[in-house]
Order: C-alpha cells, then structure tokens, then sequence
C-alpha cells in the first residue's frame, strides 16, 4: 500500500488510509505494507500498525505536516520505489494499493513494469487534471503520465460522482467505480448545544480552493444584515493563503468574531463541531469531504458548493443549503436562512445524522475488496497475502 501521507502528515487522503487499515485489520488473512513519508531527513523507520500491518516511513524532510511540496513529492516516490524494490526481492505480494496517481501511482506503475505486479489507484483529487486550480501549470506535463498510469491499472476508484466524471474527462473509456469516504459515528455524533452565539465552522487547508476567502465576504455581509445577532466564524486548519486571508478579515474589519485556530488535533476535533451551531464548506473541488462527513455525523446542518459528495450526501433544504462556488451572494443567504431558522436547523441536524450512520468506514473497506474482486486481482484469503 503507497501513501505519501499518513497521520500526522497530510489531510484527508491520510485519515482514509488510517481508516482503511483499521478495518483491514479485522480480515485475518490480509497482510499489508505501507510505505508512506516521515519527517525525518535522513531515517527509515518501521512501526507496527496492527497484527499483520506495518508501516514503512521513507525520510522526505516534510516542512509543513498539512502538504506536501513538489520536491517532497518527488523525493518519497523516489525512494518509497528503492524500498518496494527492496521489499519485493524478500516476500511475495499479490497487488499494490496506490493512494492517488502520483505519486503514490507512479510507484505501482514502476513496480508493475518490473515485477508484473497489478495494481489499484484510489483517486484522491488532486491527482485528477482540473482539480486544483493552483496544479494547471503542471497538469500538462502529468497528463501522459497519468493516462498511462490510470490504463494500466487493474482498477481505478472515485470517491464521488463528480470526482468520477472529471476523471473521465481524460479517460472516457475507462471504468471508474465510485467508492465512497466513511466517518467515524461512534466518534462524531450530536451534542446538545445551547450558546447565544451563533458559531459557523468551516475545515479543511486554508487555500484558494477550499474558498475561505468568500466565506470571509460572506460572513462579513451577513453581520451586517444582522449586526444584532452574536455570531462567530471558526477556521479550522493552515495553509499557504492563511495569511492573506488573516488580512482579509482585518480589512472586512471581523475582530474577534473570526478565530484562525489552526490545525487542531484530531482527537479533539469531534469537540470542535459538537461546539458548532452549522458547518460551511465553500470549496471548488472536493472528492468527498471527510470534514464534511464528519460534520454529518455530528449533526451539523451544512452549507456547502455543487461540488464532488454533494450529489451523494445532500439534498437542498433537507439536511443542507447548496450554493455556487465564489457566490458570496448566495453563501450569505444560506446563512442567514440557517442563522434565523431554528426549526430548519433542527431538522437538519436530523437529517444529518441520520445520513452519517449509513456512512461507515466498514463499508468503504468493503467496497474496495468488491472491486478489487471485480477487477480478478482479490486475493483468495485462502493464504497470507499482502495489498
């Protein structure tokens, strides 16, 4: 299994990996590998995950924990290819598990063309050219690459509809099954919360993608809609605009009724919605938004873009608002609609309870098995065998 991050290194992708391994955990005759980054600049470090699992750490030299550069990227695909070579003249493996087409799918392509061993690619977003606005420079140099990576897979996944289809952009032919993110119920769910203050909560990375920046405008009209109304905005998270977006704020003139409160724990961060009042998440892309999911199951109500899981996880004034991405217009109307309505809140805290429950990561593990099986790749969990 390749993933260049994995907690405490990157975001979304490395909690699904987490996860994943958890529940494989639970099949007693999967045996898994993971080679994925560590910090360190020079050491290669093993750590037992769980009875047959063990993770292999490639020194990378991370300098922000939240993502990677393209030198780091480089560099663990690197030298995570030198220690799967290594790994594959001592044991035998029946298949490698790419977390995202590169680089982690650039690995197993590699390892495919000289060890013949077949391969599944789970898509994680922006490894799909179009995804990220800030990658445009470099998805023309990728596509060749991705395009081959992607065909010669046995199996290539999406974790929602429209990650699927944009995928297809460059591949129409090819099938790519969707299998959706899962959360943690039993972790996140609804508390009772009574507060004066209105809290809104947004998480994820502080970039232009996620669209921070409009929920600051957005944030900013509605107070002055409802200058009466006590209301605060919490940005959960870092990264490379978080200090342009500090001085948007200052400029909006928020004060305190913003709080930049970084990266915070994930132990704690089913407190930190249990605290909030509704979830807002703004952004351009998504695959399928752990924060999101998260949220759900917290009981949040959400406000949220057409974008990717929205079309699986929620239904316009049922459980969640949807709006168009950079709308701040429109982004302040959901949350002075949520902001007045009590009643809708309620019901849509409901409502997305309701939906996280049917959303567990056991479901995911086992959708990737069925493909895998699909694909004539499983394992026939007679003997021992590896991802």
């Amino acid at each position: 299994m390749l993933d260049n991050e994995f907690p405490p290194l990157g975001g979304g992708t490395g909690v699904i990996n987490y996860h994943l391994l958890r529940e494989l955990a639970a099949y007693p005759d999967i045996w898994i590998d993971l080679i994925t980054s560590s910090r360190s600049r020079t050491g290669y470090t093993t750590e037992q995950f769980a009875p047959r699992i063990m993770i292999y750490k490639v020194p990378v030299d991370n300098h922000n924990i939240h993502h990677a550069t393209n030198h780091e990227l480089v560099r663990y695909a690197w030298r995570g290819l030198k220690l799967c070579h290594r790994l594959m003249k001592q044991q035998q493996y029946d298949l490698s598990f790419a977390f995202a087409g590169v680089p982690a799918g650039a690995i197993s392509f590699a390892l495919k063309l000289r060890w013949r061993l077949p391969y599944l690619v789970s898509l994680q977003g922006p490894d799909v050219p179009g995804f990220e606005a800030r990658y445009q420079s470099i998805y023309p140099l990728l596509r060749p690459l991705l395009w081959f990576i992607w065909h010669r897979a046995a199996a290539v996944t999406a974790s929602s509809l429209q990650h699927q289809q944009l995928a297809q952009r460059m591949a129409p032919r090819l099938a790519i099954p969707i299998v959706p993110n899962g959360v943690d119920t039993d972790l996140f769910y609804p508390a009772d919360h009574c507060s004066e203050v209105l809290t809104f909560v947004c998480v994820g990375r502080l970039i232009e993608r996620k669209g921070q920046q409009h929920l600051l405008q957005a944030f900013a009209q509605l107070q002055a809609q409802l200058p009466a109304r006590p209301m605060r905005l919490d940005l959960i998270g870092t990264g490379d605009a978080e200090a342009g977006f500090k001085q948007q704020a200052a400029k909006l003139g928020l004060g305190s009724s913003v709080r930049f409160r970084g990266c915070i724990d994930r132990a704690e961060m089913p407190y930190v919605y249990r605290e909030a009042d509704v979830f807002v998440l703004p952004s351009q892309n998504e695959g399928m938004s752990i924060a999101l999911l998260e949220a759900m199951a917290s009981g949040l109500p959400v406000v949220v873009t057409d974008t990717g899981g929205t079309d699986e996880l929620v239904m316009a004034g049922t459980n969640g608002l949807v709006t168009e991405w950079a709308d701040v217009g429109g982004l302040c109307v959901a949350m002075r609609r949520l902001a007045e309505d009590t009643a809708l809140r309620q019901q849509m805290s409901q409502a997305n309870r309701a939906v996280g429950l049917t959303m567990a990561w056991k479901e995911m593990a086992k959708k990737y098995l069925t493909v895998l099986e699909l694909s004539g790749v499983a394992p026939t969990f007679m003997l021992p065998v590896s991802l």
